[in-house]
C-alpha cells in the first residue's frame, strides 16, 4: 500500500473506491421521493461522505487502526441502508446491484487495510 505520494492520482485504491463510489451514488440517493429522501437518502448521503472523511484522515494519522476499525461498521449500515432502497422499490435491480458491489469492494479493501494494520 503507498501512503507516501498524496496526489489524488495515486491515492489508496479503498480511498478512490470509495470517492468513486459517493460520486456515482449522492446523484441517485439525492433523487429518493420526498417520503425517504429525508430519513433513509440524507442518512445514505451523510454515511458515504463520513465514511471517505474517515479513510482520508486515517491515510494521514499516526494512530490509523482506531480510524480505520469502526469504518468497516460503516460500511455494513451502507449495505442494510442500500438493500432497503431495493426492498422499498427506490432503486433498480441493476442499481442494487452495482451499488452492493462497490460497497463489497470497499468492505474487503478496508478490511485488507485493517487486517494489515493490526500486524
Amino acid at each position: 500500500m503507498k501512503t507516501s505520494n498524496s496526489s489524488p492520482n495515486s491515492e489508496l485504491p479503498v480511498i478512490q473506491q470509495t470517492y468513486d463510489l459517493v460520486k456515482w451514488y449522492v446523484p441517485i440517493l439525492n433523487r429518493l421521493p420526498r417520503s425517504h429522501k429525508f430519513a433513509l437518502g440524507d442518512r445514505m448521503v451523510a454515511g458515504l461522505y463520513d465514511l471517505l472523511e474517515g479513510l482520508v484522515a486515517a491515510r494521514y494519522a499516526t494512530q490509523k487502526l482506531a480510524i480505520v476499525q469502526p469504518l468497516t461498521g460503516r460500511v455494513n449500515v451502507l449495505k442494510y441502508q442500500t438493500r432497503l432502497l431495493l426492498d422499498f422499490r427506490l432503486v433498480e435491480a441493476r442499481r442494487y446491484e452495482y451499488a452492493s458491489r462497490k460497497l463489497d469492494e470497499v468492505g474487503r479493501q478496508l478490511g485488507g487495510w485493517v487486517a494489515h494494520l493490526q500486524q
